[in-house]
């Protein structure tokens, strides 16, 4: 018997949302061969055997690139992510692997659930069977459906994977630039099926999501967050969804193909850029913080819409031209491969004339105003001046914590404009490797303080070492904090950062109590201590353990739990104030 109160295992619960799957599926395809239509023989007619093997394909390159060269099979939460990123022209591995590594499993999974909604459209565009008049099935490599679909549409998507993340600006991972180059692709050819896709998306990762996890129990909690569009590259998705529209334009060109109306590519387009936020213009200040040109943003975004729709002005007008052709000759007549032709009209009728090439040749500026700056960006390298304090050390990578340091990939291009630059300060844990042309603040100043501790992965093909970063610090009553950072690897503890002191609001006895964390070794029992100042004279003890308590100048500091209060006179008449407490830390490693 079901007890309120109680929950229903996830196995039950996982079941029962497969088995309505299932049934969906079987379902809408038993209704749609009621109605006379069969999807399967539709899926035939451009692809082998009704299925999209290229899409497939891809889909296992990206997966083994993450679980065996990132090294996702054996630590499937944590890869190694920093030598596989986009750095320079002068690492080549980063650039030729970026498109298809990941920065950890959420971002996977998005990338491939979105690759299964929009590259099966791209694929049924092109097909495995070819179109051109006169052509032949397996009469060639070229008219091969195998070859098509197992050997020349990875191939593609591979070299769009490169060409973004090679033109792409800043240091990218991800998959998301062949995504958008899809969503491009698709967004020509079949404009409102694309932002079908877009749902259908979500609803293959609520799917995904219910499955792994049925039952969800939460309440409300603090987070570290960052400007949601702040960790978008903007630049690499608007890239890849250019990219993929010139494909389709130059396609259909070629073809001869008729596209859809002006009206539903604006539409279309438009749908697309904004639900997938290419409005999201932006810009870093440096200290975390960032400028969003919103306004700016959204006017670039339709004036893309309307030179989409510019792409299928010409073709909409043959359109009308082939109609009346229809009521004048009569009837029509199937093409080989399934395809309706319209009687009395040649199929170069459909090959757009005059807007549409004017249209994929602005594109192209635009592609090539955006790859431009990542050209120079990319041919540069990094700053080699020497890293503060003692980094850790492991086969070329110098690991340390800083605060207020140039930022040594930012800094080597100085491009400055509206006051906006690039030469910024960054503050937290750099990661610096000069051979592999690495800089990069891998846990910011901010985030380190929310959570406390952190681990930072290295390594390369095959290979991967972690460096576990430890912040500890006393915050000082209606003061500032006092901290210190220290860096863990292979069982050895180094001191990487102390801050600055930290003074206390009140005063005790006449004393200014001030908090200070020492250069003591990283291991030392206590690396706090509290300094005691008053006209000319000064006393310093150290920051209590546990529930223990010190004395200097007359006042008692008493230590318990995690705050520490000055106590003076004696315990009939006890004067008592805090005057620090330990850090707080919200977020588990």
């Amino acid at each position: 018997m079901f007890v309120v109160g109680q929950t229903l295992p996830p196995l039950p619960q996982q079941g029962a949302l497969v088995v309505a799957l299932l049934a969906a599926v079987v379902a809408g395809v038993a209704f749609e061969r009621r109605a006379g239509r069969r999807p399967v023989a539709t899926l035939r007619q451009r692809l082998l055997l009704g299925v999209p093997w290229g899409t497939l394909v891809s889909v296992g390159v990206v997966l083994a690139v993450y679980l065996f060269l990132q090294g996702g099979l054996g630590a499937w939460r944590n890869p190694v992510v920093v030598p596989f990123r986009a750095w320079s022209y002068l690492a080549p591995l980063g650039v030729v692997t970026a498109a298809f590594g990941h920065a950890g499993p959420g971002h996977l999974v998005g990338n491939l659930v979105a690759t299964l909604a929009f590259a099966p459209l791209v694929e049924y565009a092109w097909g495995h069977f070819p179109e051109e008049r006169g052509a032949h099935t397996f009469a060639d490599a070229a008219s091969n459906p195998y070859v098509r679909a197992f050997l020349v549409f990875p191939a593609a998507v591979v070299g769009v994977g490169v060409a973004t993340a090679a033109f792409a600006l800043g240091p990218v991972i991800g998959f998301s630039g062949v995504v958008f180059a899809f969503a491009g692709f698709a967004l020509v050819y079949y404009p409102l099926s694309t932002v079908a896709a877009l749902v259908v998306s979500d609803g293959i990762r609520l799917a995904y999501r219910a499955l792994r996890d049925p039952l969800l129990t939460a309440s409300g909690r603090p987070a570290f967050i960052t400007p949601w569009w702040a960790d978008v590259a903007i630049q690499g998705h608007a890239l890849g969804l250019l990219t993929g529209i010139l494909l389709a334009g130059w396609l259909a060109l070629r073809r001869g193909r008729q596209l859809p109306t002006p009206g539903r590519l604006f539409v279309g387009a438009l749908l697309v850029a904004v639900g997938q936020n290419l409005w999201a213009v932006y810009w870093f200040l440096g200290g975390g913080e960032y400028v969003l040109f919103r306004a700016v943003g959204l006017a670039l975004v339709v004036l893309l819409a309307a030179v989409v729709a510019a792409v299928g002005v010409d073709s909409g007008t043959t359109l009308s031209a082939r109609l009346q052709a229809v009521r004048t000759d009569g009837g029509s007549a199937d093409r080989p491969g399934g395809e309706r032709r319209l009687a009395g009209v040649d199929d170069t009728d459909s090959r757009p004339s005059f807007l549409a090439p004017v249209a994929l040749l602005v594109l192209l500026l635009a592609v090539a105003a955006m790859a431009g700056p990542a050209t120079l960006a990319n041919l540069t390298t990094v700053d080699d001046d020497e890293l503060p304090g003692e980094p850790v050390e492991i086969s070329g990578y110098s690991v340390t914590y800083a605060e207020d340091v140039q930022n040594g990939m930012v800094s080597v291009i100085d491009v400055g404009a509206f006051g906006l630059s690039t030469d910024v300060n960054t503050s937290g844990v750099i990661v610096r490797n000069p051979d592999r042309h690495v800089w990069t603040t891998a846990v910011s100043k901010g985030r380190l303080a929310f959570a406390g501790d952190r681990r930072v992965v290295v390594g390369g093909v095959g290979w991967r070492e972690e460096v576990r970063v430890t912040r500890r610090g006393f915050s000082a009553a209606g003061g500032p904090t006092v901290y210190r950072v220290t860096l863990t690897h292979d069982g050895e503890r180094r001191l990487a950062h102390r801050s600055d002191p930290a003074r206390a609001e009140p005063r005790v006895a006449g004393w200014n109590v001030s908090l200070v964390a020492t250069d003591a070794p990283a291991d030392a029992a206590s690396p706090f201590r509290l300094n005691l100042t008053r006209d000319n004279r000064s006393v310093s003890v150290p920051v209590p353990t546990g529930n223990e308590s010190v004395s200097a100048g007359g006042v008692r500091f008493v230590r318990e739990n995690r705050a520490v209060f000055a106590v003076v006179g004696e315990n009939g008449t006890a004067t008592r104030v805090r005057v620090a407490a330990r850090e707080a830390y919200r977020e588990a490693d």
